[in-house]
């Protein structure tokens, strides 16, 4: 007979071998008395060592909590990996409670292995890929739905919600014109001074014109503002969106027998898709007049000069090419942004976790986008 108990004046344990080993526990176990639980799950583990089999009595085991539970059910786990078999016996009902909590809510720690990691690798890296896949898909799916809608809007002009539109241009264009404005004020600026600052080593500041006008008007002014449109614009249509589809109102307007296609994402893809143009347009003039004025401050090029200067290395083609750029990168913005808004489930970690995906993917769409234009124009040397 074994004995272990928690308190400090217990005699010391004894096994007796006569019908197998039994381990009875005596005392409180609970979280106050650790150091002395703890004495006796190590003494009950050498004790025990030599058994093939243990009784581990608890009947007299006065108070258990989740401390001593998680202690005794630690004793039988190390008893196991010994190749001991442990088992409990007089247990009150309260306390079969506790040691089963404890042993289901003990997790064991996986190893970690190269191959398992490469396995895990590859898994991770399938699971991206088929979520790609299947977003592209949908992508595909949800565009065809507007198209079908936008066909029955315009072979039935009254359908069209022209109020929304405008409403919509008003709050993507007008509202983000002075930021949009601010940043690429700041980026042809900051192009016109490196620009100088690498031209004057070689002679010829007035390349910087040629620099700032390719630049701007093919690439940077359309990337910019679709990338913050992206984040601002982006990210509110699927908040709007989303918070709708938590709060019922799309199933309200389907009972209502109206299509959510027709009453929500028309107005604001055409918002979009006209806005984004507008901006960029404004942006290329904001650009070029920062780097005009870099150009007039460090360069010594009056604004006389960079203007003909400008006229001369550029052509309508650079300027058009970002303008066709906007509306396609309008389009990705607004149908992603969409998408992620229907979406939503039905709680707020939904609907920050859509949003930020709406922003992560519409930038890689716009960045993306723009590379295939670059390449395509390139081709047709345009």
């Amino acid at each position: 007979m074994f004995s272990a108990t928690t308190d400090k004046d217990a005699p010391a344990p004894q096994i007796d071998e006569r019908d197998g080993a039994r381990i009875a526990l005596s005392g409180p176990w609970t979280v106050e008395h650790g150091a002395e639980m703890e004495a006796a799950v190590a003494q009950i583990g050498r004790k025990a060592a030599g058994d093939a089999a243990v009784t581990i009595d608890l009947s007299g085991v006065e108070r258990l909590d989740t401390a001593g539970a998680w202690l005794i059910d630690s004793a039988r786990q190390q008893l196991d990996a010994k190749g001991v078999k442990a088992t409990f016996v007089g247990a009150k009902h309260e306390q079969e409670i506790l040691l089963k909590e404890a042993h289901y809510r003990t997790f064991d720690e996986g190893k970690p292995g190269s191959a398992h990691a490469v396995v895990d690798l590859l898994v991770d890296i399938g699971k991206s890929v088929v979520g790609a896949l299947k977003d592209f898909y949908a992508g595909f799916a949800f565009l065809g739905e507007v198209v079908s809608a936008l066909l029955r809007s315009l072979t039935h002009p009254r359908r069209l919600r022209f109020t929304s539109i405008v409403y919509h241009m008003e709050n993507f264009a007008l509202r983000a014109l002075p930021i949009i404005l601010l940043i690429n004020f700041l980026v042809g600026c900051i192009v016109a001074q490196q620009g100088i600052f690498q031209f004057t080593k070689f002679g010829a500041t007035a390349f910087v014109v040629d620099l700032i006008g390719v630049l701007v008007l093919r690439e940077l002014a359309v990337l910019l503002t679709s990338i913050m449109m992206a984040g601002r614009t982006g990210s509110a249509i699927t908040a709007e969106i989303g918070s709708m589809k938590m709060r019922e109102e799309i199933d309200a307007l389907k009972v209502m027998g109206l299509d959510p296609i027709e009453v929500l994402v028309l107005p604001r893809l055409i918002a979009l898709i006209i806005a984004l143009p507008l901006l960029t347009f404004l942006a290329d003039l904001s650009a070029i007049f920062g780097g005009m004025l870099i150009a007039w401050g460090y360069g010594d090029l009056s604004p006389e000069i960079f203007t003909a200067r400008l006229r001369e290395a550029i052509g309508m083609n650079t300027f058009l090419v970002g303008l066709i750029k906007a509306p396609f990168m309008a389009l990705m913005i607004g149908m992603i942004a969409v998408i992620e808004g229907f979406a939503v489930q039905g709680s707020a970690e939904s609907l920050g976790r859509q949003v930020t995906g709406s922003v992560v993917k519409s930038i890689f769409m716009v960045i993306f986008v723009d590379g295939l234009f670059a390449m395509f124009f390139a081709a047709i040397r345009y």
